[in-house]
This record gives structure tokens, sequence and C-alpha cells, in this order.
């Protein structure tokens, strides 16, 4: 299940960093959010489909590497943006 346009484009617009800017890590970390949370609420439901969860835990990994670099090439928008999208973040 893929992300519809009109969501995409919502997130892109209020995580970019400037006009149709889809590379920033902070769009790249809002989408992956995005994704999780449908695929958790999927396997709420349907706790028996491993291919989802498997997804699910690829979609979790590259979402934390996207956050460790980001975390030490700017700690100012980290640290904003796991607020914004209530991450848990290390101390």
């Amino acid at each position: 299940m893929g992300i519809d346009k009109e969501t995409k484009a919502q997130l892109m617009s209020e995580y970019g960093r400037h006009e149709g800017d889809t590379g920033s890590p902070e769009v790249q970390i809002a989408l992956l959010s995005n994704r999780i949370t449908y695929l958790t609420e999927h396997l709420r439901t349907h706790k028996y489909d491993e291919s989802s969860r498997r997804g699910l835990l690829k979609l979790v990994g590259q979402r934390r590497q996207l956050l460790n670099y980001l975390r030490r090439k700017d700690y100012r928008r980290y640290v904003a943006l796991t607020d914004r999208l209530n991450i848990r973040r290390k101390a």
C-alpha cells in the first residue's frame, strides 16, 4: 500500500525545507513515519501478516538510520523533528 498523492504533497510541504523538497531527511522521515503508522494499525487488525511485519521492521530501521544521520549533522533539526513527529529519542 503506497501513500496517496495528497497526503504525500501535504507532508512534503509541511516538513520540506523549500518548495518541491523531496530528499531532505525531514521529509523522508515524515513519509516513513506516516507509512509506519499505517502498517502498525494494519498489524493490530491482521496480527498474523508476517510479510507486512517484516516490511514494517525494514521501514523502522530505515527511519532510524535517517534519524541518526540527522542527529550527527544537525542536532537542533533532529530535536525539532522528533518533537513534531512524537518520536522517542535517546538522550
